[in-house]
């Protein structure tokens, strides 16, 4: 960024400024560019709505223009209870994009005929859409079906789960029956060949055997065990971790062996594009591929980036990288292939 450009001497510091920015980035990822593409790790990321740019055709909208080596895209958020009428009408659906029904389904037809594997879900929940009590699912399944995506996202979050320690020393929560009921809700309705996604929380797996004294101890400790022991919860076909704001002490590789544990599926560490507040690490390129690293002896390991077009504030660079440089970052150290498409 040319911070003076009324200085002479500043007119080409904003070209130099990149250059050195993008150095150490260039020197990572040649260091870690692979032989030969690893297929087979999941790599989804978040497409955030509400930070969409406008468009009016599909070929201009971000999510037609993404690059092949994500192999889901999650495009947030939906309202559990959602009110769809039908006819491609989004205005109460919870999704947030600044255009119309008609072009998001054109746009998510595009990215599929770009790139067939790549799945497109509706994420549903978040952490402001908490209405699961309501859960629509008939609503949920017409705009699927009607947006030509090809499943679910269960982003299941509670402020108060409820959670704590039996005597036998099981996690039990308050928060159980209803996890359980929705993924077995959302499954009936939708059944393979539609896929069906879950996030779990942070400590989501921990509380219990191995993992009983793992840190950091919060409320949402084992608060995803019961939906993980439960059928439902084994017919999922990815899970994605929120390794993320989970305080210094959080280790992401350890969370991925607790969940291991009980989920046999594929599996997502997630990176967060934006600060967290509770003073855990930044993802910085090295520590999000450092990360990646320590979870690569497992074949089904992959990666969750939240979220698409979003900020992280000020300069961008290798400390303070932007979803594009993450994303790049993310798809070298997963062996993915072509990782430096470009990222609308």
């Amino acid at each position: 960024m040319v911070r003076h450009q009324d200085h002479a001497a500043d007119h080409h510091a904003g070209p130099r400024r990149a250059v050195r920015l993008l150095t150490p980035l260039l020197a990572l990822l040649a260091g870690l560019l692979p032989a030969q593409a690893e297929p087979g790790r999941p790599f989804l990321a978040y497409h955030t709505s509400w930070s969409e740019t406008p468009a009016t055709t599909p070929e201009e909208t971000s999510i037609a223009r993404l690059p092949g080596y994500y192999t889901h895209v999650a495009l947030s958020f939906v309202k559990p209870d959602l009110v769809y009428p039908g006819g491609l009408d989004l205005s109460a659906t919870g999704l947030q994009y600044p255009y119309s029904g008609a072009v998001l389904k054109d746009a998510i037809a595009l990215l599929k005929a770009r790139h067939p594997a790549m799945r497109v879900l509706l994420s549903v929940g978040g952490s402001t859409y908490l209405r699961w009590d309501a859960l629509n699912v008939d609503a949920l399944v017409r705009l699927v079906r009607d947006l030509g995506a090809d499943g679910v996202d269960i982003d299941y979050e509670t402020g108060q789960p409820g959670c704590a320690a039996l005597p036998s020393g099981r996690i039990q929560c308050s928060s159980d029956a209803l996890s359980v009921q929705v993924v077995e809700a959302i499954r009936a309705a939708l059944p393979p060949p539609f896929a069906v996604a879950a996030a779990g929380w942070s400590v989501g797996a921990y509380g219990e055997g191995n993992f009983v004294s793992a840190r950091p101890r919060s409320p949402w400790t084992g608060s995803m065990l019961a939906m993980l022991r439960s059928p439902a919860g084994q017919s999922l076909d990815l899970v994605t971790i929120m390794s993320y704001d989970a305080g210094p002490s959080y280790r992401p590789d350890e969370a991925l062996r607790a969940y291991r544990a009980y989920y046999k599926g594929p599996l997502a560490l997630g990176i967060q594009v934006q600060p967290g507040t509770s003073g855990g690490p930044r993802f910085t390129l090295d520590y999000t591929v450092r990360m990646l690293r320590s979870v690569e002896s497992d074949p089904q390991a992959g990666a969750m980036l939240y979220g698409l077009r979003l900020a992280p504030p000020g300069p961008p660079g290798p400390d303070n990288p932007d979803y594009r440089a993450l994303s790049t970052a993310t798809c070298v150290a997963l062996r993915l292939a072509d990782c430096f498409a470009s990222v609308p």
